[in-house]
């Protein structure tokens, strides 16, 4: 049935095996999709959104670097909002509420007409290794088929377990089988497993809902978009979220269940998300509040679905329903489907290499919940780089990796091989040390050069980005070599009770002020006949205005990172011996030799290795 051999197969359709098969299919690599179900490809498994604090910033990196994400989000949106507006710009992240069904069919279609790209619907059981190398999978039904390289993204299908109060049963999500098989094969292999949870809450009836009682959540004022090619358009119309919240009485009536729920009563022992808790594990962490929010999305345009943002829970459905309904605006709410926990599978990330190939079995790639992530963006953007690496093995090129500044990607997955993660890992702004270079308005300048490297990014898109950053950079210019007087500037400044100038100034420094914005420097008449005559966009103007604003603290960073990036340039031999360092601690004689890491700069970033540890190592080499 298939007599030829892939270059890249991709197990699992999510998000990362959507990426992934993208990125290799595009790289000119020979390509398999295998899936449980191509009717779910790119499925929204839980809410219907893209983006958000730091995801927002990952979604614009995997577009700048050429992948599908941010294009999909953009032609699936029914709400846009940048969020953090009113913090610096290093903290703006941008969000959309999405169209759950078009969302998926987008994807499949742009998947479809992907040259190089052929899709099997299957349950892949087990891999085929020769050698310490894979070469080709087994599907449920005793089909074989050959790969140069294999990508597992299998998101919480891998022994999936679902529970709904005092019951279970297997399953990858809702209506959809658990994938078996896999798991137990891997560590017949050598490889170190764990289980971990998430959840999922109610869908509900929305014409069962009175939002005259809640409070009203439009979207932006003047939406923007996701992607940076000019093929996808803000949205000029919007549907709004709604917000209520809980309260003591409904806490109350959740209590009277907590005796069947798996959280408390020993069915589940795995580790869930830390910062997208249950309804349940918020009232027993969070006693001494009597309310939670609650965000009522809508799941599409026409649909009358709603996704209860902050009610995910696992606790039987009666008990589920009853609380509800005494939550304000639901008092007559009708159930879709109740909402329920699953444990899964999932692999250790420091068993992989920066380019997520595993260290155990060459050529087999990770990406995505299997390494202890959550989020679609986060899972996605891990494809992007798998697809990437496993096609350039293929054509037997070098790896391609990001550092710690140059993208959240490369934050991302730095954290995950080298300090590993015991409980779902979501990114967050707070994790990277560089997040004034990791702005969501440059990650184009950042990556789409070497988007373009790599085949990825489009030559349209590398002279789209060109063009952007020749006109911010002259405009940035133009501010610092045009003088204002003071007769000029002070009406303007004093209306901002800013301080007057007793002299002639450079409008750069002007500009600098904290409080003086792009519409106050627009009253200068030389500045509005530059935008007319440049014909400068918002993208630019905004680009112009942070470069201004932040120039200090994005000189300061960039030193800092020039100055960490040396250790970076120094190298640990592959395979190296730490039981030599005898005057190194045993942990972190341990932890080194587990985890394997490729810079000096890495190692200093493990758990339990201090600098002490770095400065003998540094001796040993140095030798």
């Amino acid at each position: 049935m298939f007599n030829e051999v892939y270059d890249v197969i991709v197990v699992g359709g999510g998000h990362a095996g959507s990426e992934a098969a993208a990125a290799a299919a595009n790289m000119e690599s020979k390509t398999l999709l295998i899936t449980m179900n191509l009717q779910n490809i790119a499925q929204m498994s839980c809410n219907p959104a893209m983006g958000g604090i730091a995801k927002g910033q990952i979604v614009r990196e995997i577009d700048a670097l050429g992948g599908y994400s941010g294009i999909v989000s953009d032609t699936s949106a029914i709400q846009f909002k940048m969020l953090n507006k009113s913090k610096g710009p290093a903290m703006w992240s941008p969000r959309v509420q999405s169209d759950r069904m078009r969302f998926a069919e987008d994807w499949r279609l742009m998947l479809e007409g992907t040259p190089n790209l052929d899709f099997y619907q299957e349950m892949v059981s087990g891999l085929i290794v020769e050698n310490h190398k894979v070469v080709g999978v087994k599907t449920s039904l005793g089909i074989e088929v050959r790969a140069k390289s294999v990508v597992l993204t299998n998101g919480t299908f891998l022994n999936g377990l679902i529970h709904i109060g005092d019951k279970n049963f297997g399953g990858g999500r809702a209506g959809e089988r658990a994938a078996t098989g896999i798991t137990e094969q891997l560590v017949n292999l050598g490889f170190e497993s764990g289980r971990m949870k998430t959840g999922t809450p109610p869908r509900v009836d929305g014409r069962s809902l009175d939002f005259s009682k809640m409070v009203e959540q439009p979207g932006d004022e003047h939406p923007e978009k996701f992607s940076y090619l000019d093929t996808t358009q803000p949205l000029k119309e919007q549907r709004s979220c709604h917000m209520t919240h809980t309260s003591e009485l409904v806490h109350d009536l959740l209590r009277e269940g907590f005796d069947r729920s798996p959280m408390f009563n020993g069915r589940i022992q795995s580790v869930g998300p830390r910062y997208c808790p249950s309804i349940e594990d918020k009232i027993n962490r969070f006693a001494d509040k009597n309310s939670h929010q609650l965000f009522v999305e809508p799941e599409g345009w026409k649909t009358c679905e709603y996704y209860i943002n902050g009610f995910s829970t696992s606790l039987p459905e009666d008990v589920q329903f009853k609380a509800l309904r005494s939550v304000v605006g639901f008092e007559n709410v009708k159930f879709f489907r109740p909402g329920y926990a699953i444990e899964y599978d999932y692999f250790p990330p420091t068993q992989l290499k920066h380019t997520l190939e595993t260290k155990l079995v060459e050529g087999l790639y990770f990406a995505g919940q299997i390494n202890g992530t959550t989020g679609y963006e986060e899972a996605a953007s891990q494809g992007l780089m798998a697809g990437i690496n496993a096609s350039l093995k293929v054509q037997e090129k070098d790896a391609f990796t990001l550092q710690r500044d140059e993208a959240y990607i490369g934050v991302l997955i730095d954290d995950l091989i080298t300090k590993g993660t015991e409980e779902p890992y979501r990114m967050f702004t707070s994790r990277a040390e560089y997040r004034t270079l990791l702005r969501q308005d440059n990650a184009d300048f950042r990556l789409t050069p070497k988007g373009y490297n790599l085949g990825l990014a489009s030559e349209k898109r590398l002279k789209r980005m060109e063009e952007k950053q020749s006109k911010s950079d002259a405009f940035v210019q133009f501010f610092r070599e045009t003088s204002v007087t003071p007769d000029e500037a002070n009406p303007i400044l004093e209306s901002k009770n800013s301080a007057p100038v007793k002299q002639q100034d450079k409008m750069f420094k002007l500009y600098a002020r904290p409080n003086i914005t792009i519409d106050d420097v627009r009253q200068f008449e030389s500045v509005e006949q530059y935008i007319q005559a440049n014909n400068l966009d918002t993208e630019v103007i905004e680009q112009t205005e942070i470069q201004v604003k932040y120039a200090g603290y994005i000189e300061k960073e960039k030193n800092n990172a020039d100055k960490l990036n040396r250790l970076e340039n120094l190298k640990i031999p592959a395979g190296f011996d730490y039981s030599k360092l005898k005057s190194m601690s045993i942990e972190a004689r341990q932890k080194l030799t587990k985890i394997q890491p490729v810079t000096i700069s890495q190692a200093s970033r493990i758990s339990g290795v201090n600098p002490n540890d770095i400065s003998v190592l540094l001796v040993y080499l140095g030798r």
